[in-house]
């Protein structure tokens, strides 16, 4: 993939990670804007964006302490290409993607963490699984990703005790909240 001049961002911020295998982990938090699925529970604008360099981007990233980034989106594997992860892992970051699967992944991304939206599936490796849960039979996902590391979350914190219940029927399962909004950080 040829990297672009400019990539649109949609922002970056500093917290915790709130989700899945790495909830609780200080993280820097890089959002691109667009994105080739359309759920119905994003939280994500995707029409803001700002159009920054992969250096301005770095830059702007390591200004915070901690060296766990989450690239996010959206679907950030519709711009993040190696060019820019090279600029990333030269400032020591460690780098997780969450993805929706669509796309094949970059040697250089330490973890992924891929929440599969619709088939067919063009990714090449996960790390973690990570299922919004909205009472559908997931097991046929489940099936098609070959990781150990599997959580379900509940759509947008609604059906919690739904999910539970599955879980508790299929124990593959863990349990992911969305950790951020149960304790009312970013």
């Amino acid at each position: 993939m040829k990297s672009p001049d400019k990539y649109r961002v949609n922002e970056i911020f500093y917290s915790l990670q709130g989700e899945g295998y790495y909830a609780g982990t200080a993280a820097v938090f890089l959002r691109f804007s667009g994105c080739n699925r359309c759920c119905s529970f994003c939280d994500t604008d995707f029409a803001a964006y700002t159009e920054m360099s992969g250096e301005e981007i770095a830059e702007a990233c390591a200004a915070w302490p901690a060296r766990h980034i989450v690239i996010t989106g959206g679907e950030p594997l519709l711009q993040l290409d190696s060019d820019l992860l090279r600029l990333l892992k030269a400032r020591g970051f460690y780098v997780q993607i969450e993805t929706n699967g669509s796309l094949p992944v970059p040697p250089e991304v330490d973890w992924v963490t891929c929440s599969p939206k619709d088939a067919p599936w063009g990714i090449d490796r996960v790390d973690e699984l990570k299922v919004v849960y909205q009472g559908e039979d997931v097991e046929y996902i489940g099936n098609s990703f070959a990781t150990p590391c599997r959580f379900l979350q509940p759509c947008s914190g609604l059906n919690i005790a739904e999910t539970i219940e599955y879980i508790k029927s299929h124990p593959r399962w863990r349990l992911s909240l969305q950790t951020h909004k149960l304790t009312g950080i970013r």
